[in-house]
C-alpha cells in the first residue's frame, strides 16, 4: 500500500497556481489584514475616547455625586450647581421633536426612491440626499435662525422664536438624509420575490408596499431611525443658535405641551458655550467632561441597539 504525501497540501495547491492567482490571493491576504486591523484600530480609538473623558468627568462625580449630577434641577456654574436633568430633558424633547418630524417625511421618502420613482429619477434623488447630508450643521443653523425662528415667533405669537420647537424641526432637517439613506438601502435589501409573489396574488403596488415590503424592511427602517436619533442628539452648533438656551425645566405634566414653545438648552450646546470660558481642572471643567462622557453612553447605546436590531432581523435575509 503506497503511503500519502506528508507535504503540506496548501503550499502545493499555491505553488501550482498561476500568477494571475497568486497575485489574487496575495491581494485578498492583505485586504483582510487591512480590515482586520482597521477593526481593531477603531476599537483602539473608542477605548481612548472613553478614557479621556472618563479622566476628567470622575472629579465630577466625586465632588457633587452620580445622582446629584444626573437629577439635579439646577444648572448654575456660577453657584456651584451642577444639575444636568434641565439639559438632558432640553435634548430628549429637541430629539423627540425631531424624531416625529424627521421619521414619516424620511421612511415616506425611503419608499418613493426604493419602490415608486423611476431608475433615471432614483440616482438623481439619491445623490440630493447624500449632499443634504454633507450640509454643515452651521447652514442649518442659520436657516433656522433667519427663516424658522421669526416663523415660530409669529405663528404662535412667543415673545421670541428661539425654542425647543425651532431646534427640533431643524434637527429633523439634518437627521432626515441618515433615515432615508438607510431605510431605503433597507427596502431595497427585501427580496424581489417577495414583491412579485404579492402582486401576483392580486395585490396592488400600494398593497405589497405597506403589507409585504415595508415590514419585511422593518428592522432596518428601525435601526435609520435609531442611527437618525443619534444624528439629533449629538448635533451641536445648530441647537445652540436656535434654541435659546435657557437651561428650565418644564412645570409638571401641564407643562410639558408649553415646554416646546419656550427656549431650552441640550448638553451638547453647554459643552460648546462653556468649554473656552472656564477654569482648566475647576469642578465646572470637570462637569462638562462629564456631561460629554453621558452624551458618550447615550449616543453608544443607540448605536448598539441600531446594530442589535439590523443583527436579530436578518435584513436582506430570504
Amino acid at each position: 500500500m503506497a503511503s500519502t504525501p506528508t507535504t503540506n497540501t496548501q503550499g502545493i495547491v499555491f505553488k501550482n497556481l498561476s500568477r494571475y492567482e497568486k497575485r489574487s490571493r496575495v491581494k485578498d491576504i492583505v485586504a483582510s489584514i487591512v480590515v482586520h486591523t482597521s477593526g481593531i484600530a477603531a476599537i483602539v480609538v473608542l477605548f481612548f475616547i472613553f478614557v479621556f473623558l472618563a479622566k476628567d468627568a470622575l472629579p465630577t462625580f466625586t465632588k457633587v455625586g452620580i445622582l446629584k449630577f444626573l437629577i439635579g434641577t439646577s444648572w448654575q456654574p456660577e453657584f456651584e450647581k451642577f444639575g444636568i436633568l434641565p439639559l438632558l430633558v432640553g435634548s430628549l424633547f429637541v430629539t423627540f421633536g425631531a424624531l416625529v418630524v424627521a421619521v414619516p417625511i424620511g421612511i415616506a421618502c425611503a419608499v418613493y426612491i426604493a419602490e415608486v420613482s423611476p431608475p433615471s429619477f432614483r440616482s438623481l434623488l439619491k445623490v440630493i440626499v447624500e449632499l443634504l447630508a454633507g450640509i454643515p450643521s452651521v447652514v442649518f443653523g442659520f436657516i433656522g435662525l433667519m427663516i424658522l425662528a421669526p416663523l415660530v415667533q409669529k405663528v404662535f405669537e412667543l415673545p421670541t422664536g428661539l425654542t425647543a420647537l425651532t431646534g427640533a424641526v431643524t434637527l429633523a432637517f439634518m437627521s432626515m438624509p441618515t433615515i432615508i439613506s438607510v431605510s431605503e438601502d433597507a427596502i431595497t435589501a427585501v427580496p424581489k420575490s417577495y414583491s412579485d409573489g404579492s402582486l401576483a396574488l392580486g395585490a396592488t403596488k400600494w398593497e405589497t408596499i405597506r403589507h409585504v415590503v415595508i415590514p419585511s424592511a422593518k428592522s432596518g427602517i428601525v435601526a435609520a431611525c435609531l442611527l437618525g436619533m443619534g444624528r439629533a442628539i449629538g448635533e451641536t452648533m445648530a441647537v445652540l443658535m436656535v434654541t435659546g438656551n435657557a437651561s428650565i425645566l418644564p412645570k409638571g405634566l401641564v407643562g410639558l405641551p408649553n415646554f416646546f414653545l419656550g427656549p431650552v438648552r441640550t448638553m451638547t450646546a453647554t459643552i460648546a458655550s462653556d468649554m473656552g470660558e472656564t477654569v482648566q481642572g475647576s469642578t465646572h471643567y470637570n462637569a462638562l467632561f462629564a456631561i460629554g462622557l453621558t452624551l458618550f453612553a447615550i449616543s453608544f447605546a443607540v448605536n448598539m441597539a441600531a446594530d442589535l436590531i439590523l443583527r436579530r432581523g436578518g435584513l436582506g435575509k430570504e
